[in-house]
């Protein structure tokens, strides 16, 4: 049996990046892949990418509902990386062409205005690093073919990222708390093509996104990684993702935090990405 080889994953999803063309589940092929190899695998396509010239710009949380845990027999989230390439505004259409298989789901997102190190960060203290909080959108994809994935596998794929749609109007945790609003409590509307797709509430992300950004502070504090100042942490979507295509758009309204719009189109390419050749010739 093939020992997992990190390096040798990790091409093959970036590989499945550029020629936007899915590979079979990993653990087909590792089925002795552990999660922290998965990690590794991640860490390498981040390295790749960070030596390329991109910009590690905050951090997503998945698997914080309950729901999707039991699917897929776990009973922790996992985290994945943002590049700063990940990253569209409301008025940019977002090009469909850079995705296998895009997914959309609604999120609280956090913006941290100080460093938050684990492990041993409380709740307070993660509420007291968070600057402000936005209305996002989450694009989720996935490198596996028809999105069979395993826990490893989603890790391995950099916790199954693809790109970041936020709101433009920053609202304080103390200004919903004047406002009589819970993050845990607030509620959201998902809309595609002017339609309600769903609805949720921010408890879906492990009780509360405040819950999330804990887990992460102090996972990531317990391998010598903090949460740097200006980050964005996605905690986790608030109901289940929605399938996009071409010229879909998408809009998720939030009670007292306000709204924020994905537009996609067909036709545009993906100049965002380049060839990430191999990782030897990084």
């Amino acid at each position: 049996m093939t020992r997992p080889d990190p390096a040798l994953i990790a091409q093959s999803l970036l590989d499945a990046y550029d020629h936007r063309r899915p590979i079979a589940p990993l653990t087909d092929s590792w089925p002795d892949l552990t999660l922290a190899h998965a990690y590794s695998v991640q860490l390498h396509q981040v390295r790749h990418w960070v030596g390329r010239g991109r910009r590690v710009r905050g951090h997503k949380i998945g698997l914080t509902s309950a729901a999707i845990q039991r699917q897929l027999g776990v009973d922790q989230p996992d985290y994945g990386h943002l590049t700063d390439d990940m990253f569209y505004s409301e008025s940019q259409p977002i090009p469909i062409d850079r995705f296998i298989s895009p997914k959309v789901q609604p999120e609280i997102a956090f913006v941290l205005g100080r460093e938050l190190k684990g492990p041993g960060i409380t709740a307070a203290q993660a509420i007291s690093s968070v600057d402000y909080v936005l209305p996002a959108l989450e694009i989720i994809d996935s490198r596996i073919s028809e999105w069979k994935i395993t826990l490893v596998d989603t890790v391995a794929d950099n916790a199954s990222s693809g790109a970041v749609v936020l709101g433009s109007t920053p609202i304080t945790l103390p200004q919903l708390a004047t406002a009589g609003l819970s993050l845990r409590t607030m509620g959201c509307v998902l809309y595609q093509g002017g339609q309600v797709v769903g609805s949720g509430a921010g408890g879906a992300a492990l009780g509360s996104p405040i819950n999330a950004l804990v887990w992460l502070a102090n996972t990531l504090g317990r391998v010598g990684i903090s949460l740097a100042a200006e980050s964005v942490i996605l905690p986790g979507s608030i109901k289940t993702a929605v399938p996009v295509v071409g010229d879909d758009t998408v809009t998720a309204r939030f009670a007292g935090i306000g709204s924020v719009t994905a537009t996609f189109r067909s036709g545009l390419g993906s100049p965002e990405l380049t060839p990430s050749t191999t990782l030897e010739e990084k």
